[in-house]
C-alpha cells in the first residue's frame, strides 16, 4: 500500500474554454479511503484517471509513495480500477476474469488459483466461480469486478462510480460491503462518485469538487458541520440545507420579522450587510400557534414512515404572486403528525446549528 499526492495538478482538454481539473492538490494517507464527489463535469473522473494513467497530466504531478508516476504508464503503476460497467469479458468464467490480470502477469496457475479462491470467498462469490458474466446479477457482477481487482493486490484501489448502475437497495448493501471490505484490506482507496450520500457513508474523508476545484477536503461530520462555502452547504446533506438570504443589523441577522443573534466573528468577517443564513432542514422545528420564527407556506409533504419533510416557501407578500423569485424552504417533521399542504406554519431554528455564509463570496463567515 502507498499515499497518493496530488501536487498542483491541471488537466485541459483541447478546444476547452477551460481546464477540467484546475491545480488540484491533496494528499491521501496510506490505507485511506478517500471519496472524490460533486456534480457532473467537477472533473472527479478525470482525477481519477490521471492517477491511472488513462488521461494527461498537462502542469503539476502525482506520487504514489515516494514515486512520481505522473507520466508513468499505466501498466507500471501497479494500481487496480473498478469501472462503473463491470468491463467482464464475457465469454470467461468468474474464475478466469478474476485471475485474468494474473494469467497476463505470469502468476503461477496454483497461485492464481489461490487467490482468486480467497477472493470469492471475502465477496461471497466461490459458489458462482464456474458461471459466466451473463448469468450473474448487476450486484454480482461487481463483487466479480472488485474480485478482480482484489487479487492483484495492488498499491491502490481506485473506483469510478461502480454502484451506479444497480438498484437502490443493493446499492446500499454494496457501499456497505467496499467499506468494510477496504477496511479488513487495509487499500489506499480513491473512490469517485455523484451521490453524496454515498460520500458521507462511506469515506473517511471526502474531497468536494466544482468546475475542476477542490472546494472542500475534509472528514464526513467537518463537511456537514461547518461547510467552507455555500457550495459545499448546499451539496452535503439529503435534502440539501436551506440557504435564506438575510441581513446583518446590528448584533442581529434579519431574516424577514424573525431575528437571530449575530456571533461576533460573524459580525466582524462579514463584507457587507447581506449574508446568507444557512439551516439545515432537521434543525428547524414546528412552533406553537403564536410564537416567533419563520412563515412558511407549505407546498408539499413527502412522507417517508418515521420522518415527514415539508417543502414550502417563505411568506412574503412581495412574491406571493412571483414563483421564480420565492424563497424555497424544507424541513425535517414527525412523520406521523405533520401539518398539510396549504398550510401556514411557523418554523424555529435551532440557533446553535446556524451557519452563515458572505452573500457575495459564498465562503463561511466564522
Amino acid at each position: 500500500m502507498s499515499a497518493i499526492t496530488f501536487d498542483g495538478v491541471s488537466r485541459v482538454y483541447p478546444g476547452a474554454s477551460g481546464p477540467s481539473v484546475d491545480g488540484l492538490s491533496l494528499d491521501v494517507a496510506d490505507g485511506e479511503f478517500l471519496v472524490l464527489v460533486g456534480p457532473s463535469g467537477c472533473g472527479k473522473s478525470t482525477t481519477l484517471r490521471m492517477l491511472a494513467g488513462l488521461e494527461e497530466v498537462d502542469s503539476g504531478r502525482i506520487l504514489l509513495g515516494d514515486r512520481d508516476v505522473t507520466h508513468m504508464p499505466p501498466k507500471d503503476r501497479d494500481i487496480a480500477m473498478v469501472f462503473q460497467n463491470y468491463a467482464l469479458y464475457p465469454h470467461m468464467t468468474v474464475a478466469d476474469n478474476m485471475g485474468f490480470a494474473l494469467k497476463i502477469a505470469g502468476v503461477s496457475a496454483e497461485e492464481r488459483s489461490a487467490r482468486v479462491l480467497e477472493a470469492a470467498r471475502m465477496l461471497d462469490l466461490e459458489p458462482l466461480l464456474g458461471r459466466k458474466p451473463k448469468a450473474l446479477s448487476g450486484g454480482q457482477r461487481q463483487r466479480v469486478a472488485m474480485g478482480r481487482a482484489i487479487v492483484r493486490q495492488p498499491q491502490a484501489f481506485l473506483m469510478d462510480e461502480p454502484l451506479s448502475n444497480l438498484d437502490a437497495k443493493l446499492r446500499v448493501q454494496t457501499r456497505t460491503q467496499i467499506a468494510a471490505l477496504q477496511r479488513r484490506l487495509g487499500v489506499t482507496t480513491v473512490y469517485v462518485t455523484h451521490d453524496q450520500t454515498e460520500a458521507l457513508t462511506m469515506g473517511d474523508r471526502i474531497a468536494v469538487l466544482k468546475e475542476g476545484k477542490l472546494q472542500q477536503l475534509g472528514t464526513p461530520r467537518e463537511l456537514y458541520e461547518t461547510p467552507a462555502n455555500v457550495f459545499v452547504a448546499g451539496f452535503i446533506g439529503s435534502p440539501a440545507m436551506n440557504l435564506l438570504p438575510a441581513e446583518l443589523s446590528g448584533d442581529a441577522i434579519r431574516l424577514g420579522a424573525h431575528t437571530v443573534p449575530a456571533p461576533a466573528a460573524v459580525r466582524d468577517a462579514a463584507s457587507s450587510a447581506a449574508v446568507t443564513l444557512g439551516i439545515r432542514p432537521e434543525d428547524l422545528a414546528l412552533a406553537p400557534a403564536g410564537a416567533d420564527g419563520i412563515p412558511v407556506v407549505i407546498d408539499l409533504v413527502e412522507e417517508l414512515g418515521a420522518d415527514g419533510y415539508l417543502y414550502g416557501h417563505l411568506e412574503d407578500p412581495a412574491t406571493a404572486h412571483d414563483s421564480a423569485a420565492r424563497v424555497e424552504v424544507v424541513a425535517r417533521v414527525n412523520g406521523r403528525v405533520h401539518p398539510r399542504a396549504g398550510e401556514r406554519v411557523v418554523l424555529t431554528p435551532a440557533p446553535e446549528h446556524l451557519h452563515f455564509f458572505d452573500a457575495e463570496s459564498g465562503e463561511r463567515l466564522s
